[in-house]
């Protein structure tokens, strides 16, 4: 009798390890189509005087939702690469309105890595700790713009490696470090990160690893732009790292040396999931729009069904429509598991080439097919 109970247990056991393969699949959604909603006029964040750019989304145990943002004085143009800081603002609504309280991730000195410029955040929230992930450089801080006329700083350009900053709130303290979480390739000039890291994208993947596509440059083309600009894939056990680099582009298209920039990538309904600007040109001309793209296990990406998902047009409230000169830095928060705004930094050019830049929050709109 012992026998036969036995041998029941191990078929019933059996058989509920055999079918937890089926249930998983079952759960998994085949397509995703990702559209924008209407956008309320305060969704629009904005700061006299202040350059804004890049807004991403954290909810803390305050209730509150948090956003940290670039920003840099408006009066010396879009030197972005190497005056920009990193802001907290909070609101009671994932779409705000926002309000400034401080600086998260300032200047600390260009001794350090990141001392002089912080820049395009993304927030990770893993176990009660936050994890900022951002852009950071040093250099001569020498301002080589004026409003209107853009122009590179190239130290401070070709200076751009990946940090992340620790804290157990997200109003800080934050703790940063001495070197950065994702550097460049170093002693291998033919590296498509041989020149610079940039921009990072994260999310934690299924299995507790920590899933990184970030912004590489290499050297292969004339110095001091360098290219081609590539997106590549790390993957690290630990939030702060050591993360593994993967040898392959992802989100290429043929004969192109600049074909995308800023992913978005997150997990969800078995999936690994991006937003990406896409840098399509015809001729002289940009058509940028945002774009989807997907993935089994976050190191090999492919163009998803539904692959447009915006031409930089927002529709307003009351059905007015905007199509932006930028609409890129897209950043999804998801709240109690389901995708409900999508962060971008937006600006308008005006009559004298002056770039006015803000960040704007847009409920997103997602048909999922199994």
């Amino acid at each position: 009798m012992k026998n036969i109970v036995y041998i029941v247990f191990i078929v019933v056991l059996l058989g509920a390890c055999a079918q937890k393969p089926k249930q998983a699949a079952s759960e998994k959604v085949a397509h995703y189509k990702i559209a924008l909603g209407k956008v309320a006029k305060s969704s629009v964040f904005e700061e006299a005087g202040k350059s804004v750019w890049g807004g991403t989304l954290t909810k803390g145990e305050d209730g509150l939702y948090h956003m940290f943002y670039s920003r840099w004085p408006k009066e010396i143009g879009w030197e972005w690469v190497n005056y920009s800081e990193i802001a907290h603002a909070t609101a009671t609504s994932p779409f705000g309105p926002f309000t400034f309280q401080e600086v998260a991730l300032g200047d600390r000195g260009k001794e350090y890595w990141d001392g002089a410029t912080t820049h395009n955040p993304t927030i990770l929230n893993i176990k009660g700790k936050y994890y900022l992930y951002y852009m950071g450089n040093t250099g001569n801080k020498e301002i080589v713009s004026t409003p209107g006329n853009p122009k590179l700083n190239w130290e401070h350009r070709n200076n751009q490696r990946i940090g992340v900053a620790v804290a157990d709130s997200p109003s800080g303290p934050w703790k940063r470090f001495d070197t950065p979480v994702l550097d460049i390739t170093h002693g291998d000039d033919k590296a498509h990160d041989a020149l610079m890291t940039s921009n990072p994208s994260v999310c934690e993947m299924a299995d507790g690893k920590i899933l990184m596509v970030y912004k590489a440059v290499g050297k292969e083309f004339k110095l001091p732009a360098g290219g081609p600009v590539v997106h590549m894939v790390a993957i690290a056990d630990s939030p702060t790292g050591p993360f593994k680099k993967y040898p392959d582009p992802i989100f290429v298209f043929e004969g192109e040396t600049f074909p995308a920039e800023d992913p978005y990538i997150w997990y969800q309904d078995g999936k690994y999931r991006a937003i990406v600007k896409r840098m399509k040109h015809e001729g002289n001309k940009g058509l940028f729009s945002l774009v989807h793209y997907e993935s089994e296990d976050g190191i090999k990406w492919d163009k998803a069904k539904y692959f447009e998902v915006s031409d930089r047009t927002v529709t307003w409230e009351d059905g007015t429509r905007t199509k932006f000169d930028h609409l890129e830095r897209p950043q999804v928060f998801v709240e109690n598991g389901a995708p409900v705004a999508l962060l971008c930094a937006a600006d308008t050019i005006d009559a004298n080439n002056v770039r006015h830049s803000f960040n704007i929050q847009i409920p997103l709109q997602i048909t999922k097919e199994k």
